[in-house]
């Protein structure tokens, strides 16, 4: 290779920000949850005094994430860092809601250690709330890199700059994509492979609404697409398995796809 080519890679290097590795702030939001929900531990027998050091520390790690983040250089990172654990026991009732949304909703759930453990749409739906409420403070990379880790692992891919209420149950959710500028109210469940997405993906549309808005108590089956800043899903609907959107659906209304499939019975054919 040419050494023109060499330059380039060592200038750009120079130009680029420090932020701590996807691995460690992963680590970091995963630990959390970890406090939050002993439940995700082999063995969790802290001290109550433990348990509140356990938080400061993490508190610290947080913001010494944020310091070694120079993409956000105009952040009152102490501030952000305080605030965020402040706000942590109405992020944990938060989540609680999904928890009983599944409890509530699923036949095959057995118990909260269950839902806790095993459920890749507790995951999913735990780490955008974190990284959601850290977005709302300023910070944006952090949450994308968060939310991507939770796709990565769990097939389930939530915008943080989402809206999504309580109670929010993602059943199976592989393959689920929640856009940037969705809306979702509470009570809703989805299933795998639901979009929620947008009509177009041109750039001069960035600071505009691309994604539906979802009522309260809504189900949306699998493979459903819901496409459009301007498509409202009225409350109490239901929405089939492999229907296509684009239009506003009025409250307490059931749309479903029809199949043209025939079913032939050969046993008896000549």
């Amino acid at each position: 290779m040419k050494e023109e080519f060499y330059l380039h890679i060592y200038q750009k290097q120079k130009l680029i920000d420090q932020v701590p590795s996807n691995r460690e702030i992963a680590e970091w939001a995963l630990n959390l949850l970890n406090l939050l929900y002993p439940e995700r531990l082999t063995r969790s027998e802290y001290t109550l005094a433990e348990i509140k050091q356990l938080f400061i520390a993490s508190e610290k790690e947080l913001l010494t994430i944020l310091n070694t983040t120079k993409a956000c250089r105009n952040c009152d990172n102490e501030q952000v860092a305080a605030t965020f654990y402040k706000d942590i026991p109405e992020l944990y009732r938060k989540m609680n809601t999904d928890i009983t949304a599944i409890l509530d909703g699923d036949p095959a759930a057995g118990s909260e250690f269950e839902i806790i453990r095993t459920y890749p749409g507790f995951l999913a739906v735990s780490l955008y709330r974190i990284a959601h409420h850290l977005l709302r403070l300023g910070i944006y990379l952090i949450p994308r890199i968060l939310t991507e880790y939770a796709h990565s692992v769990t097939g389930i891919d939530i915008h943080p700059r989402a809206e999504i209420g309580e109670y929010l149950f993602i059943d199976h959710g592989t393959g689920i994509v929640i856009g940037e500028t969705t809306k979702i109210g509470n009570h809703v469940k989805l299933y795998q492979g639901v979009t929620l997405g947008a009509l177009s993906v041109e750039k001069y549309m960035a600071n505009t609404k691309r994604h539906p808005t979802i009522g309260d108590s809504v189900i949306i089956y699998s493979g459903a697409t819901i496409l459009g800043g301007d498509t409202f899903i009225g409350e109490n609907c239901i929405i089939g398995g492999n229907v296509w959107l684009t239009k506003s659906v009025p409250a307490h209304s059931t749309v479903y796809h029809q199949s043209a499939m025939k079913v032939i019975n050969t046993k008896n054919k000549d």
